[in-house]
């Protein structure tokens, strides 16, 4: 027998037993001679009637049944992957809503801070007159931005606004720091201090800033304040 109808032989004959075409118990011992020949046997003693090409017809249903079970997975496939991807499209419009948002937010912050600094520094006896917004700086390829520079003749306090101030956030302004001190050529004449101000800052944020000698800047209540330790000792880049 052609070893293609074989491997189907066994098909078939679940087929024949599940459409029961004829019930009864079919035991095998181990002496049993298991060939095409003895499934076929098997087959027609279930059912007079059957003959090849009714075995030819049933394979072909049984063909016929399987890819359409496996086109409709395949459909299935198909719409998850649509929605897989109508989902990404959703997230990646909330990540820009959310980070404009993020970016209005910062600019508040900037209109909250800078009709105060100027009094604010002079208090801690920064002599400071001049406010410089958004200073952008590039060269060779490496560049840095500011969201104020607070100068006098002889010193210059870069301040970072954020919505919420992180100990990341303080990392990144310590070495932004380090780029303004090399790249902006408005301090390059002054004594260059750092400040980071937020309406939020975080507890260990704070603490990292006033350890790193930033200036911290917080929104209290109707006011801002800069809220650093009194041993506080702000370090020049």
């Amino acid at each position: 027998m052609d070893k293609v109808h074989l491997k189907l032989i066994p098909i078939v004959l679940l087929r024949l037993i599940q459409s029961n075409k004829k019930e009864g118990v079919v035991s095998f011992s181990s002496k049993s001679r298991i060939d095409g020949d003895w499934f076929l046997s098997i087959l027609f003693d279930m059912d007079e009637s059957l003959n090849f090409e009714k075995v030819w017809m049933l394979m072909q249903q049984t063909f016929l049944e399987t890819r359409q079970m496996f086109q409709e997975t395949d459909k299935k496939f198909q719409e998850t992957g649509k929605q897989i991807q109508e989902l990404k499209q959703t997230v990646e419009g909330l990540s820009k809503r959310f980070g404009d948002l993020g970016n209005r937010l910062g600019e508040f912050v900037e209109e909250m801070v800078k009709p105060a600094l100027i009094k604010l520094f002079q208090e801690r006896g920064l002599e400071v007159h001049e406010v410089c917004e958004r200073v952008r700086a590039k060269r060779k390829g490496e560049g840095v931005e500011v969201d104020m520079i607070v100068i006098n003749e002889k010193e210059a306090v870069a301040v970072e606004c954020k919505s919420r101030v992180t100990v990341e956030d303080v990392k990144q302004h310590m070495e932004g720091m380090v780029k303004v001190r090399r790249l902006v050529s408005l301090v390059s004449d002054r004594v260059l201090y750092g400040a980071i101000a937020g309406m939020v800052v975080d507890e260990d944020a704070r603490t990292l800033a006033d350890n790193e000698g930033l200036y911290v800047l917080m929104q209290s209540g109707d006011f801002v304040k800069i809220v650093n330790t009194p041993n506080f000792s702000p370090r020049s880049f």
